[in-house]
């Protein structure tokens, strides 16, 4: 085959589907200047909205394909969320301070805690998923997936005050729906038991009621499975069933000592 040939047949598969790797690069830009105007105390909010107004067109006129479902509204409602996830996300730092005896200062959380970030990118992206935008909720998610070792799908549910130690690991799916004063550690799953296509409409993920604690490597499956308030999860359990409320449920490892006989 020459040259010319594997160069048309490369265009050819290229194209099915048609990406545009711009958008990526352009949600990931987005992404941190909106990071930086919500926390960095000298970023100007009033300017940098401005900014930012400007990347968002950009990533509509890149992302909305259908003419049918406009984004150009999106910005304005997206900037009235604003106040409201600053607020959840001092809560969420709050939160991480109160609990972690390993944090020194507010300040450390903001900028040390991979944890928070993941947080914070989370709640910016799922005010978006809710109005419908396409791809770029995702893309934002993903984004401080690379970065964190965590991943939480847009369209997750999660309350107040939310704590994620150490985060490596942590997984939280679409549906799931976590209320109130939750912590977890590294390595949890909050997963669905079945990853059948026609169930995309379905709640696959499980609920997680307020004051739970959810200690690191646990998994919970299942969009039936409601864990109780006031409950603690110990690490490596695993749970496709829902807990009552102010339970305790932890793994039981099997010890076997090995015994050496004499030569």
């Amino acid at each position: 085959m020459d040259k010319k040939k594997i160069i048309e047949e490369l265009n050819r598969h290229k194209n099915l589907p048609y990406l545009d790797y711009r958008l990526k690069q352009e949600t990931e830009n987005f992404t941190n200047i909106l990071f930086y105007t919500l926390f960095d105390a000298n970023t100007p909010v009033a300017e940098n909205l401005d900014v930012l107004e400007e990347k968002f067109s950009t990533l509509v006129d890149m992302a909305c394909w259908e003419i049918e479902r406009p984004c150009t509204k999106i910005w304005e409602n997206f900037v009235l969320t604003l106040p409201e996830v600053l607020e959840k996300l001092n809560l969420d730092a709050q939160a991480i301070l109160n609990c972690d005896p390993a944090s020194l200062s507010i300040q450390e959380i903001y900028m040390a805690y991979p944890g928070f970030y993941a947080i914070a990118i989370y709640r910016l992206a799922h005010e978006l998923y809710i109005q419908g935008f396409p791809l770029v909720p995702r893309l934002m998610t993903e984004y401080a997936h690379r970065q964190t070792g965590v991943d939480i799908n847009p369209g997750a549910q999660i309350g107040k005050s939310f704590f994620i130690d150490h985060a490596t690991g942590v997984v939280i799916g679409e549906t799931a729906v976590i209320h109130d004063n939750v912590k977890l550690y590294q390595g949890v799953t909050l997963g669905a038991l079945y990853v059948a296509k026609d169930l995309q409409k379905t709640k696959r993920h499980p609920t997680i009621m307020s004051n739970v604690t959810i200690y690191a490597n646990a998994t919970i499956l299942g969009g039936q499975t409601v864990i109780g308030e006031n409950s603690v999860i110990g690490g490596n359990a695993w749970l496709t069933s829902s807990v009552p409320a102010n339970s305790t449920v932890f793994h039981t490892p099997e010890i076997k000592i090995k015994t050496v006989s004499n030569v």
